[in-house]
């Protein structure tokens, strides 16, 4: 598969139904469900990462045109760096876990099963890892911009709609990764949870 095969099978995913999903269709369609599974968290993985680099290269250029005083830019670019080393360690967690193409059913819900309570616990540990350093480095990069640019910047009515802005950007991200966790990550744990259980009582 080459990139836009694997942007196509991530737009293409079905919500999953949960518990009361029928068995037969599960075992059907696992096979394709296993896949696009794989091929979504590779897109998230590398897209999130990636814009976490060319963030920082952003950043980097701020702070070369700041001089020494930019030096919190630093800070803001260790934040950014932080979370996409997370999404660089899930790779890596990826890899460990990818099965072969002949391997046991059994197995590999097993490893779906893995995968997806990992990706719960990151989406319920959100704030901590992701929303919050990035509201942090965005924070630190305004301000140092702020306090070294004299004049109008330092209108603390615009600087306060400035905050709101981030505010309100960073909790609608929450809103739809809460979002995925109820309709997408738990429903599908669901689902393999009995597919699991099928195929041990068989």
């Amino acid at each position: 598969m080459n990139w836009n095969d694997y942007r196509a099978v991530w737009k293409r995913q079905e919500l999953p139904v949960g518990a009361a999903a029928d068995l037969a269709s599960l075992k059907a369609t696992f096979e394709n469900r296993h896949r696009k599974q794989a091929a979504a968290l590779l897109v998230r993985d590398f897209a999130e990462a990636g814009a976490g680099v060319l963030g920082c290269i952003g950043f980097a250029f701020i702070w070369r045109k700041l001089g020494s005083t930019g030096w919190p830019i630093g800070l803001a670019m260790a934040l950014i760096l932080g979370v996409s080393g997370v999404f660089v360690r899930e790779r890596f967690q990826a890899r460990k876990l990818r099965l072969g193409e002949d391997a046991p059913v059994l197995a590999k819900v097993e490893a779906d099963l893995a995968v997806l309570r990992r990706q719960g616990h990151l989406l319920h540990t959100i704030w901590w890892w992701y929303l919050g350093p990035l509201l942090a480095a965005i924070l630190i990069g305004h301000f140092t911009l702020v306090f070294n640019r004299p004049g109008p910047q330092r209108d603390p009515v615009l600087n306060a709609g400035f905050v709101g802005f981030y505010l309100f950007c960073i909790w609608f991200a929450w809103l739809i990764n809460r979002r995925a966790v109820r309709k997408q990550v738990e429903p599908r744990i669901a689902e393999l949870e009995k597919l699991h259980r099928d195929l041990v009582g068989g």
